[in-house]
């Protein structure tokens, strides 16, 4: 599994680790885009840009109005569930006028040549969007060259072609298709071809089918042929294998061949591999029309995972990190210190993960606050610039409080776009025609919605949340004992001002819409989002807050919501401050009725921390409801189950609830909220089914009895806590890529610790680096050292060396 990063208004929003990252910082700008000459240039059209792994889109860019060189300068950051081919960016004309959006051109990169490309911008020429060069996945051949004796004993040769399968065909139409091979022997004076038998809803079909060719005929041979081939003309002669999707009634669709010469078998009568699916005709194509160029800055990033023993002196160093005092001679500490330079606090991330996972997260936030807050000389300055402390609690809260923000803001989020109303009200930006007053009175509405959901959402808030809040206002009441408002702006410059502002602004960083906002909905947002972050830090107003805006007309605005009960709304989430998430999905059914049929259908389900539910549609009354604390797991479901992608099962006291989700990020999220909500159930199993229970057998194991326990370890058991999906392994690996690129750092620190004990006092070299205690630091830099030596050694044998994190 792998993971890609790309640029989104400067918010990084983290997803599912796995054995190996990936990361992609996309999508810059455009120029130039449509043909060069004639009526198509595309002046007067909107565009937008696309992400696509192989043929499923995951993410997509904002719309930009009329212009042909828009600027994108998006970040989006995903990890990739599955395996992958092509990482690919599609360039649409947004049209008014036709049912579909008008593709203008593609930039593909194949997976192996990302790391080309890492760290870089580049600008790419877009090629076509060619039905035909859309392909993607592999075949698996066998040939074999025989000889056959005639009936009058001659002897001629016979050429045996076994289709095996096929893996990774892309979808259609967002579901798996129903493929068949064609082959074909193609020469110089031939070309036969035979079919295979058309299956049926699979990306990973099993063909086992073998198809024969005459090559040659003897000299001798008297019998009646269509065709003659001399023995010297076998090497002229190749096999070309095409896949189609069987269209039924609609026309059949390309999805790749392969070309394979029978001159492989000059020195072996038998060859057998996988082959790469090409574009029809391997992509020879006379020159296109300049199309335009994208700029991408990609960043790509492999680790390579040792076994779990190499890693454990590394990881139980940094998972001691907490109980180090002082905390700033702790190895996750020294670690924020010696990358800041190179990497700001990035590499913080993996620690937070690493400490999550294994419950030591909160103790360790509350040092680092602790030590920020002796620092600290002022209480209106508290937590307010970009340190180790806060990068940490901003990790914390994206990674536990995705369906928080679901449950709080994703109903108005909603509301929002579907009505959107006109709210600007800077008189610069007015249109022809608009009302200030009525504008006015539309935001006033949509801030109210957003303020009184948040302020209402003290029952959802993740523990862990509410535990490192709780935290932040006993060490600020201690740290500013004078001040009976510092422990409400404790918690309020991360609640509202990093949390929830941030997500209003952009909320297809958080899953919270699929899409970009259109302009005006994004300014929009914008209005609301800066009136958020101003009414969230109402717990600790004085009497000039006003006096912070700089635009008059927000000024004017902000009058509007001076009221006492503001304050005592915001003090009453900071001190109490459960999940939902929503999506139209496939759910099998669960065959509750005797007479029903167990199909697929479409339903909206629906979690909150209380139940489970699904509904014929949104908004409608529950077909069934599943209560959360009878949930016993939360899976993967095999493909070959039920021959459809990107399913998982939720096990709970009665049958299996089979789901079907829109996308391989839409269904890990799905397995992350559920498990989330049901992580403390009693009775929770250790083992499950990966596949289905079906004509009487498990798919999986074979067993017949429907209530044998599963088969397979269940992976949410291992996870105690709301720390889901972290593998400690790859967590680790990225700590020590992290240590091995500031290694000299690390030196240098070391040796300002020697300084600081024989000098007794604070060097000049010493101010880049926090040391409290010099010996206590040395000491652990000393065992860090010692450490990564050792994995340094295990990696080298592996012949896997990870230098610099970022390169493969």
């Amino acid at each position: 599994m792998c993971a890609f990063e790309f640029d989104l208004l400067n918010q990084r929003s983290p997803g599912s680790p796995s054995a190996c990252w990936e990361e992609v910082n996309a999508s810059r700008e455009a120029k130039n885009l449509g043909p060069s000459s004639g009526p198509n240039r595309l002046r007067d059209l909107c565009t937008f840009c696309t992400i696509s792994l192989d043929q499923e889109e995951v993410y997509r860019t904002k719309v930009y109005e009329k212009s042909v060189s828009p600027f994108y300068g998006e970040d989006f950051y995903f990890e990739i569930p599955r395996p992958f081919q092509c990482l690919s960016f599609y360039v649409y004309a947004k049209s008014m006028f036709q049912i579909r959006d008008l593709p203008i051109g593609k930039v593909a990169i194949r997976k192996e040549d990302l790391y080309k490309y890492c760290g870089k911008e580049n600008w790419f020429q877009l090629q076509p969007v060619d039905p035909h060069s859309e392909v993607q996945g592999k075949v698996h051949l066998e040939m074999k060259l025989n000889e056959l004796i005639t009936e009058n004993g001659s002897i001629c040769q016979q050429l045996v072609v076994q289709i095996i399968a096929c893996q990774g065909l892309p979808l259609i139409s967002g579901q798996n298709c129903d493929p068949y091979a064609t082959v074909t022997l193609v020469g110089p004076a031939r070309s036969d071809q035979k079919k295979t038998k058309v299956k049926k809803k699979t990306s990973d079909p099993q063909f086992d089918e073998t198809f024969h060719f005459e090559v040659t005929r003897s000299s001798s041979y008297k019998g009646r042929s269509h065709f003659h081939v001399e023995e010297e003309d076998i090497e002229k002669l190749e096999i070309k294998v095409e896949l189609w999707n069987n269209g039924n009634l609609a026309q059949d669709v390309f999805l790749g061949e392969t070309r394979v010469s029978v001159k492989i078998l000059r020195n072996d009568n038998a060859h057998k591999a996988w082959y790469l699916l090409q574009p029809k005709g391997n992509g020879t194509k006379s020159k296109p029309d300049d199309l335009g160029s994208l700029r991408l800055k990609v960043t790509y990033t492999e680790d390579n995972v040792l076994p779990s023993p190499c890693y454990m002196a590394l990881r139980n160093l940094m998972l001691k990190s907490p109980d180090v005092k002082p905390i700033s001679a702790s190895a996750a500490h020294v670690l924020g210190d010696i990358c800041r330079e190179s990497v700001g606090y990035d590499a913080l991330l993996p620690v937070v993960r690493l400490l999550l996972h294994h419950n030591r997260l909160l103790p360790f936030l509350t040092s680092v606050a602790a030590l920020e807050l002796e620092n600290t000389q002022e209480a209106n300055t508290i937590f307010r610039g970009n340190s180790l402390a806060t990068r940490c609690i901003d990790d914390m809260m994206k990674i536990v409080g995705k369906s928080y923000l679901t449950v709080t803001l994703k109903p108005v989020l909603n509301e929002i776009f579907e009505s959107n109303k006109t709210c600007e009200i800077d008189p610069v930006k007015l249109k022809e025609g608009d009302n200030v007053e009525v504008n006015k009175e539309n935001l006033q509405g949509y801030v109210h919605k957003v303020f009184t959901s948040i302020t209402q959402s003290s029952s959802s808030c993740p523990p862990l949340m509410c535990d490192v809040f709780r935290s932040l206002r006993q060490l600020a009441s201690k740290r500013f004992p004078a001040d009976p408002h510092v422990q409400y702006s404790a918690v309020s410059s991360f609640i509202f001002l990093r949390f929830f502002a941030v997500a209003v602004l952009s909320p297809h960083t958080f899953q919270l819409r699929t899409h970009h906002p259109d302009p005006e909905i994004s300014r929009t947002l914008t209005l609301i989002s800066k009136t958020i972050q101003s009414l969230g830090s109402w717990g600790s107003l004085s009497k000039n807050k006003l006096s912070s805006f700089k635009e008059t007309y927000m000024y004017d605005f902000f009058k509007l919501f001076q009221e006492d009960e503001c304050i005592e709304k915001v003090k009453r989430v900071i001190r109490c401050v459960h999940v939902i998430f929503n999506r139209e999905v496939h759910k099998r059914a669960q065959g509750r009725k005797r007479l029903g049929k167990k199909n697929f259908k479409k339903r909206w389900l629906r979690v909150t921390n209380q139940e489970l539910s699904y509904h014929k549609q949104k908004g409608k009354e529950a077909l069934c409801i599943i209560p959360v604390k009878n949930i016993l797991g939360v899976e993967k479901l095999e493909e070959s189950a039920f021959n459809r992608k990107n399913m998982f099962q939720v096990i709970h006291s009665e049958k299996p609830l089979y789901v079907q989700a829109g996308n391989c990020v839409e269904t890990n999220s799905w397995i992350e909220v559920l498990s989330q909500v049901s992580r403390c159930n009693p009775g929770r199993l250790s083992t499950f089914h990966p596949s289905a229970y079906v004509g009487g057998s498990w798919l999986c194991c074979t067993e017949t009895n429907e209530s044998t326990p599963g088969c397979k370890p269940c992976t949410a058991t291992l996870l105690a806590n709301i720390q889901l999906d972290i593998d400690c392994d790859r967590e680790t690996e990225r700590i020590f890529s992290f240590f091995s690129s500031s290694r000299s750092r690390l030196q240098k620190m070391e040796d300002a610790c020697a300084g600081m004990s024989v000098y007794l006092g604070q060097q000049e070299e010493c101010s880049a680096f926090t040391i409290q205690d010099p010996k206590e630091t040395f000491r652990t830099i000393k065992e860090l050292g010692e450490v990564l030596d050792d994995l340094q050694a295990h990696h080298d044998s592996k012949g896997a060396l990870t230098d610099e994190p970022g390169t493969m």
